[in-house]
C-alpha cells in the first residue's frame, strides 16, 4: 500500500447502489451564497476519521508554506441559445457542447423530435445554422453561416448561462457572474468547476501571503459531467472525455512541491482528474495538452493529490465515486448524513468540503 492509497477493508468492490443516499430537495441550493467565501465548510480528516464544521473563509489555516493549491481556470461560456425553425418558426433551444471547427458545433437540441438533418435554425435575420448530422442523446451537429468570431460574439451577448439541470429555475443575469470562478480565464466549459466558486480574491491573497503556491490547470468541463451512471457494476461505466491543459510551469511547480515534501491541494474533482491523468512516474507529472476520460472510483491509488476541496455531489454520480475513492466510501457517506443533519446546501451552488 502506497502513502496515497485509500483502501476499504470491508469489501473489495462497489456497486452503483453503494453510492445512493436520500437527499430532501430543500437542501439543493438554487442560488449561491450572498458573498463568495460565506459558504459552510466541512473538514474531513482521513487519518483521524474526524469531521469538523467551519466557514469556507477558514480554509486558509489548512495550508502550509510549502503546499501548492491547484485551481482550474476554465471559463464557462453562455452555451444556451434559442433559435426559430425555418418555415414553421417553432422555437428551439440549442445547447452548445463544443466546437468541432470554426463553423461546426456539437449540440443538444430541445425539442429534439422537431429538429432533423436539413433543418435551418435562425438566430437572427443574418445569423443561422443548418443541422448537418445527428449524435447520441438528442444531439445534433450544426454549421453556422458566419465567422468564428462573429458567432462567438453572438454567443457571449445573447447566450444564457448553462446552469445545471438539477437547479429547477431559469438562468438569471446573476448566474453569468456567480456560475464562474474569480480565476476563470480560458473559455471552453459548459459547467463550472464548482469547488472554485467559493474562492474570492481576498482568500486567494491570504493563501499566497502564507507562501502557499497557487497554480492553474485548465480542464473544460463538459455536459457529460451530469451523465448518470446506469450500470450496477461501476467498473463498466464509460467515462466522458474532456480536454485539459497543464503548462510546463504548473508541472514544475507541482513536481517541486512534492519533491520538497509539500502537499498538493486540488480545488475540485476536475483538477484531480487532470493531475492524475498527467502522472508519469516517481511522483512526477508532465505538461499536457490532451483529452482525458479517466474514471476514478474506489480503490484508485492516488499518485499526486494530497488534499481535496470539493462540493457535495449527486447520488450515484462519478464525482461522488471519486470523492469516495479519496476518503473511503463509508466515511464519505457518514459525512453526507451529518451534512444533511446540519443543514448544509448541496450541489453546484452548495457548501464545500475539505478532505485532508
Amino acid at each position: 500500500m502506497t502513502k496515497f492509497e485509500i483502501f476499504n477493508n470491508e469489501q473489495n468492490s462497489y456497486h452503483l447502489s453503494d453510492f445512493y443516499y436520500d437527499l430532501p430537495k430543500k437542501f439543493i441550493a438554487k442560488y449561491p451564497s450572498k458573498k463568495r467565501g460565506d459558504s459552510k465548510l466541512m473538514v474531513l480528516n482521513r487519518k483521524e476519521k474526524t469531521i469538523e464544521h467551519h466557514k469556507f473563509s477558514d480554509i486558509v489555516k489548512y495550508f502550509e508554506p510549502n503546499d501548492c493549491l491547484v485551481i482550474n481556470n476554465t471559463k464557462v461560456f453562455p452555451a444556451r441559445l434559442f433559435a426559430n425553425k425555418d418555415k414553421t418558426d417553432a422555437k428551439v433551444e440549442i445547447f452548445l457542447l463544443r466546437a468541432l471547427d470554426d463553423q461546426i458545433w456539437e449540440t443538444i437540441v430541445n425539442p429534439a423530435r422537431k429538429v432533423r438533418i436539413g433543418n435551418k435554425l435562425n438566430f437572427t435575420d443574418n445569423i443561422h445554422c443548418d443541422v448537418i448530422d445527428n449524435t447520441v442523446s438528442s444531439g445534433r451537429v450544426i454549421r453556422h453561416n458566419c465567422s468564428k468570431e462573429e458567432f462567438m460574439d453572438y454567443i457571449m451577448e445573447y447566450g444564457k448561462s448553462p446552469i445545471p439541470p438539477y437547479i429547477k429555475r431559469k438562468s438569471e443575469p446573476l448566474d453569468k457572474i456567480r456560475y464562474q470562478t474569480v480565476f476563470a480565464e480560458n473559455l471552453g466549459a459548459v459547467a463550472a468547476p464548482t469547488a472554485g466558486l467559493h474562492f474570492n480574491k481576498k482568500i486567494l491573497k491570504k493563501i499566497e501571503k502564507n507562501k502557499t503556491k497557487v497554480t492553474p490547470i485548465t480542464l473544460h468541463i463538459g455536459f457529460g459531467t451530469f451523465k448518470p451512471v446506469v450500470v450496477e457494476d461501476i467498473s463498466r461505466h464509460n467515462m466522458h472525455s474532456e480536454f485539459y491543459n497543464i503548462t510546463k510551469d504548473t508541472a514544475q511547480t507541482v513536481n517541486q512541491t512534492m519533491a520538497l515534501g509539500g502537499k498538493v491541494v486540488a480545488v475540485g474533482t476536475s483538477v484531480v482528474r487532470a493531475l492524475e491523468s498527467a502522472y508519469i512516474s516517481d511522483m512526477q507529472i508532465t505538461e499536457q495538452n490532451s483529452w482525458t476520460d479517466k474514471f476514478i472510483y474506489p480503490h484508485y491509488d492516488f499518485q499526486i493529490v494530497d488534499k481535496l476541496i470539493t462540493n457535495f455531489h449527486q447520488p450515484k454520480s462519478t464525482l461522488l465515486m471519486l470523492v469516495s475513492a479519496f476518503a473511503d466510501r463509508n466515511f464519505i457517506m457518514k459525512a453526507y448524513k451529518e451534512a444533511i443533519k446540519n443543514k448544509y446546501s448541496f450541489y453546484s451552488y452548495g457548501d464545500a468540503m475539505l478532505i485532508i
